[in-house]
């Protein structure tokens, strides 16, 4: 998990300080672990981490420190309560992601690798304001729904999910490329009419996510850039890990 803080880091996903990443706990279903207030994303540790309990909000473990994001836990709770299949959660406020979400559009399947969202993304069409009310969670993790991978947020940024934090991470990159790309590609139309936009049939980008589009691949897609950190911060990142537990 503070591995994939550093990689979001590295690959420009902080605004201040928004953004969170969430884990649901493998021991107590109904906690989860969530960064801290204010921590960069760069900085992050494993014991920076704070457990709540989903249900009420309360701090029932971690490094108390510094406080929960209440937005965060808003929306990271509410996905975690509308579907028991995942285990993590990633949202940021990227600037390719904001920016494509003012369409209000899906991304296209102009590539291989974003076919790993092939009819496995969608579109919250709306903007309810800054998240401190459990309406607008409730909303987010509707318009997700039951087997999306992706939600593309209107005037707000992008959310995934996964089995595992390193797969919600990767998705969540492929999510930020893929939108960065679909940009790109719409403002050469605009350039230059006479271009064609190719995109990827419904049979062969099903294809590609039947083969590619697996929590145990896209596990290990995740891999390489956790690896790298996970070398760039040696043993910094585990540090004080041992402390960390549950109030019980």
């Amino acid at each position: 998990m503070a591995a994939i803080f550093r990689n979001f880091a590295r690959s420009g996903f902080t605004e201040g300080m928004s953004g969170h990443i969430s884990i649901r706990d493998p021991e107590f279903e109904h906690y989860i672990w969530m960064n801290p207030l204010g921590r960069h994303f760069g900085m992050m540790r494993a014991s920076d981490m704070l457990c709540l309990d989903m249900n009420t909000g309360a701090v029932v473990g971690g490094n108390q420190s510094r406080p929960a994001n209440a937005a965060g836990f808003l929306i990271h709770s509410e996905v975690h309560k509308a579907r028991p299949d995942i285990h993590a959660v990633c949202h940021a406020h990227t600037m390719a992601g904001r920016a494509w979400s003012t369409f209000a559009r899906p991304l296209d399947m102009l590539s291989q690798d974003i076919c790993n969202f092939h009819k496995a993304h969608t579109v919250y069409a709306a903007y309810g304001g800054i998240v401190f009310a459990p309406e607008e969670g409730k909303n987010i993790a509707q318009a997700l729904g039951k087997h999306n991978k992706g939600v593309i947020l209107m005037n707000h940024g992008l959310l995934t999910v996964g089995a595992t934090v390193d797969e919600a991470g990767f998705m969540f990159g492929l999510l930020d490329r893929g939108c960065r790309m679909q940009l790109e590609v719409e403002a050469a139309l605009a350039g230059d009419p006479n271009l064609k936009k190719n995109i990827i049939s419904d049979e062969e980008a099903a294809y590609n996510f039947k083969m590619a589009s697996e929590k145990n691949v896209l596990y290990a897609e995740a891999q390489p850039d956790v690896e790298f950190e996970l070398d760039r911060a040696g043993e910094t990142i585990s540090k004080g890990v041992e402390a960390v537990v549950i109030d019980l």
